[in-house]
């Protein structure tokens, strides 16, 4: 959650496998198609222009060539980037995103788009999707993303003074309008314990999760015309608590209620149900730290998921076919 620019990369070596591995992938695609832009929104205290966002793009064109990357940045400047991260109201964020994306002279003639989100920016790019989705995401793909919520708000390194200050005001009080308008993390805070003054005061989770007793059908009809919206889980994450939030599942104490148990999906509040029985609902986990992510999975994400229009991808169906009625 809290640096999304710990990759693992070696691009000049992945791309020289990249491209190996999309030819001999791609014989029953559309090889004439410019491949889909890529959207990609980075988590909290990381910036637009970093070294690990930047290869992520350069990986993204290695594969696909031709790729548009596009990185969502919410200030002119790496500082004001990264501040915004921490500070702001983040329905106002995704509001200024969506004018952006549907603004572009690229991205809005485009007749879809794909897209990444590193911790954070998985959950506001899944807002994105349920609020506008224009240009429409065909994949989305989330790290580590808290999906479900945090229940506890981590330390920050001893010197970075901009995530002290504001985990301090977090944590001085949760559910105040302020806190919820201006400080980030708290509008994806989530403590079932607390689940009432979740409910009420919640500035932005509680409201695309559909939790509360009247639905916006909208959000549940965006999600369910996904392609794909595949979830990446660190199964070592100590960052992002708890770390099952990246899967939807329910964390309360020591008990963990998985996403295929629980009203959001049985009552399919925004669609998960419909787009996991059409199979293009994928968990997915990596061994390591929050943000810790290797090449070979960048890699494999961007093959499976990603490139021209016209492609087919493979379908989960069958499993969920084998599973519903056990799970359910």
């Amino acid at each position: 959650m809290y640096s999304s620019s710990l990759f693992r990369l070696a691009v000049a070596a992945t791309a020289a496998l990249a491209v190996h591995s999309h030819a001999a992938r791609t014989a029953d695609d559309d090889l004439d198609d410019t491949p889909l832009p890529l959207v990609i929104w980075h988590g909290l205290g990381d910036a637009f222009n970093t070294d690990g966002i930047k290869q992520v793009g350069a990986l993204a064109d290695a594969i696909h060539p031709g790729t548009f990357v596009y990185t969502i940045a919410l200030g002119a400047d790496a500082n004001s980037d990264r501040q915004a991260t921490f500070f702001g109201n983040v329905s106002a964020q995704i509001e200024s995103v969506c004018e952006a994306l549907a603004a572009h002279p690229i991205l809005s003639t485009a007749p879809a788009v794909d897209a990444i989100g590193f911790s954070q920016g998985g959950q506001f790019l899944r807002g994105y999707v349920e609020r506008c989705n224009f240009p429409p995401i065909r994949s989305l793909v989330t790290f580590g993303s808290q999906h479900n919520g945090i229940s506890k708000f981590r330390d920050c390194g001893s010197t970075d003074w901009l995530c002290k200050g504001a985990m301090a005001l977090l944590r001085f009080n949760t559910w105040s309008s302020t806190v919820q308008s201006r400080l980030v993390p708290a509008q994806y805070y989530r403590d079932p314990a607390d689940y009432d003054s979740y409910l009420e005061h919640s500035n932005f989770l509680a409201d695309i999760n559909n939790e509360r007793e009247l639905k916006n059908t909208q959000y549940k009809e965006n999600i369910a015309k996904l392609t794909n919206f595949v979830m990446y889980l660190f199964e070592d994450d100590t960052t992002a608590i708890p770390k099952e939030s990246a899967w939807f599942s329910e964390v309360n104490g020591t008990e963990i209620t998985p996403l295929r148990a629980r009203k959001i999906y049985q009552e399919d509040w925004i669609g998960l149900r419909e787009l996991d029985r059409k199979g293009g609902l994928k968990f997915r986990s990596i061994t390591g730290e929050h943000m810790q992510i290797t090449e070979q999975v960048l890699n494999e994400t961007m093959i499976d998921f990603f490139g021209p229009f016209k492609r087919t991808f493979d379908s989960d169906a069958a499993y969920v076919d084998s599973t519903f009625e056990s799970e359910l």
